[in-house]
């Protein structure tokens, strides 16, 4: 699929016109315009220059996209910026004209004594300051007469047509005035002093610039989780050249190239360890916010934050290759995409316009035919024109998906496409991961056990003074638990952190040990009734930590993940829709039961490996939507 940016479109009937006319060139198997993001997707064997060259026949404008993360965020921050000036502009000499024709036409408000009985200077008046907000507005004639001329009005056509037959009667009039006023026919002055319709032309385009510069604003606002994903891009790296850290753009890392991470610092690119070893914060990437213990030979992917340990890597995906780039490229792929019932909105939008034009012209004729005068008659098929013009048939389906699409985005939902977004709107089973997702994602005490030998306040004392020089995410825990105890910080010695095994340190001449079952159990005597504590621990998901002092078992904390507070009601939320929530989970039976049975899940369905989620969706995708 080819990305192209389009300009010059200003309607649904315009994007309609592009898809129209790209659809029928050879090769192109499918086509989708999206007005709001000024974008086109083409799937197919046609060549770029076969589809720019067909675009521009129709009147627009076309380029492939060089990025299409940056392109769409800018040219809507630009026209954004724009329209607000034309806007200022067109409201203060709009100002000024209502003042002088209905003001003081109306309400005898004060003007200079020259305006005074001198209706031909008021409607030169009238006709110069109408002008300057033609010409400051002038984009909605150009696009639209252009429409025309390609057979394809649009509903700029409608704005122009309505405020150019407004400024151009009221002209006539004034001409027609201007005779009446040399040949001394009062009477006829004054009836064409009211035929004048110069404030009319001047309102019809300020309005619809509010409309335009609103919907503008609305476009800018759904791009707002686009920009809040690329600004957790890396923007430099730190490679390693001869053994000299070199920081360069992000652009310069190529395939190959071997770059360092420090800790609290985001990794640029994919690649894999080659020396160090560190947790990994992935929740940019993959939601679940335990970081992930990485060692020599594991991946790593880009806007993802080394927690602690200095890392050697080496790139492997660069630049748009890379996950976090695709991430973004599949958000803002979807805003470009369009779902069935905005193309049923295109449909109608495309006859749209004619359509109008048709009823207007037919109400200046049965107004006509009815007695009624030449400038009744217009003033009711200018009524019609505009009153249609903005086109919220075309807009409202694509700014919903659109807005939608952002904020799905902005809580860490991405959809693929807009159709996924649609049909998110009819789905009859849920299927949540548990940790992250029902779960907090962050590891907390839950149980201290102390042996004999020691007291419980004892046990943590001992762990928060070994965990206190570590930065482990289970570590945290401990300290974090301590801290709210407000437990007395000891002093220890000689730390030494043991990668996949544990800590070790000094306090008061005896060596303080933490860390697993294996580690433990080579440095102190683990009783069999702590052994089968632990291992029913293990069992409920929860991770036991051992803690010895010499040789002398001081206890057990167990650390787990815990349930987090709005999860049983966001749980129930989905059930009173009539969804059946399943929570799908790698973890063992008892410990997804207990969680389950905490959060009010229909269905449990536990200790399924990654490979093995993908068959268990497609099971339940017999069973509903």
């Amino acid at each position: 699929m080819k990305q192209y940016t389009v300009t010059g479109m200003s309607c649904a009937a315009c994007s309609a016109r592009v898809e129209r006319a790209v659809s029928c060139l050879d090769g192109v198997e499918a086509c989708s315009v999206n007005l709001l993001t000024n974008s086109m997707n083409v799937e197919g064997s046609v060549s770029p220059e076969t589809v720019i060259q067909a675009v521009q026949a129709s009147g627009y404008g076309a380029a492939l996209k060089t990025s299409a993360k940056t392109e769409s965020i800018r040219s809507t921050t630009d026209v954004t910026a724009h329209l607000k000036w034309r806007l200022l502009f067109s409201l203060i000499f709009l100002v000024v004209l209502m003042y002088f024709s209905m003001g003081h036409m109306m309400w005898n408000w004060p003007v200079p004594q020259f305006f005074h009985e001198n209706p031909v200077a008021m409607g030169v008046l009238q006709l110069l300051l109408s002008g300057i907000i033609l010409v400051i507005n002038q984009k909605f004639f150009i696009n639209g007469f252009k429409g025309l001329l390609y057979k394809a009005p649009n509903m700029d056509t409608l704005v122009a047509m309505g405020s150019a037959a407004s400024f151009l009667y009221s002209t006539y009039a004034l001409f027609a005035m201007i005779g009446a006023q040399g040949s001394g026919n009062l009477t006829a002055v004054h009836r064409y002093m009211h035929e004048f319709y110069f404030e009319s032309a001047a309102m019809i385009l300020t309005l619809i610039t509010v409309g335009k510069m609103l919907e503008a604003h609305s476009k800018g606002k759904t791009t707002d989780a686009l920009k809040s994903l690329m600004k957790l891009a890396p923007k430099t790296a730190i490679l390693l050249k001869d053994q000299v850290e070199v920081e360069v753009p992000i652009e310069q890392v190529k395939k190959g190239d071997r770059f360092v991470v420090y800790p609290g610092k985001s990794i640029p690119v994919d690649g894999f360890i080659v020396d160090g070893n560190s947790a990994i914060d992935e929740s940019a990437l993959t939601g679940e916010s335990i970081p992930v213990d990485k060692e020599v030979g594991d991946t790593v992917s880009a806007a993802t934050i080394n927690q602690y340990g200095y890392l050697v890597c080496e790139a492997t995906r660069v630049g748009e290759d890379t996950t976090f780039s695709q991430i973004i490229q599949m958000v803002s792929d979807a805003a470009a995409t369009k779902a069935p019932i905005a193309k049923v909105a295109d449909k109608v939008s495309g006859v749209f316009v004619p359509v109008v034009i048709t009823i207007a012209v037919i109400t200046f004729f049965i107004w006509m035919l009815l007695g009624k005068p030449f400038s009744f008659s217009l003033a009711r098929s200018i009524s019609v024109l505009v009153i249609s013009c903005p086109c919220a048939l075309g807009l409202a389906t694509p700014v919903a998906i659109m807005v939608g699409n952002g904020k799905a985005a902005k809580n860490g939902i991405l959809f693929k496409n807009a159709v996924s977004l649609e049909e998110t709107g009819k789905i009859q089973i849920v299927a949540l991961d548990k940790t992250g997702t029902i779960t907090n994602g962050e590891p907390r005490v839950t149980d201290l056990i102390a042996t004999g030998n020691c007291t419980e306040e004892a046990l943590l004392a001992s762990a928060y003074a070994l965990e206190q020089k570590s930065e482990h995410p289970l570590a945290k825990a401990i300290i974090s638990h301590a801290e709210e105890q407000q437990i007395h910080l000891l002093s220890v010695t000689d730390f030494e952190a043991l990668p996949g095994n544990g800590l070790t340190a000094k306090l008061d001449a005896e060596f303080l040990y933490g860390g697993n079952f294996k580690f433990i159990s080579g440095k102190a005597e683990i009783p069999s009734k702590y052994k089968e504590l632990a291992l029913q621990l293990s069992r409920e998901g929860k991770t036991p930590l051992f803690f010895a002092k010499g040789k002398t078992l001081l206890g057990i904390i167990a650390v787990a993940d815990t349930m987090k507070e709005d999860s049983s009601r966001a749980i129930q939320e989905l059930q009173n829709m009539g969804i059946h929530v399943v929570m799908l989970t790698g973890d063992n039976e008892q410990t997804a039961n207990t969680i389950g049975k905490q959060a009010g899940v229909d269905e449990v369905i536990a200790g399924v490996l990654p490979a093995g989620k993908e068959l268990t969706i497609q099971k339940l995708q017999r069973k509903g939507k």
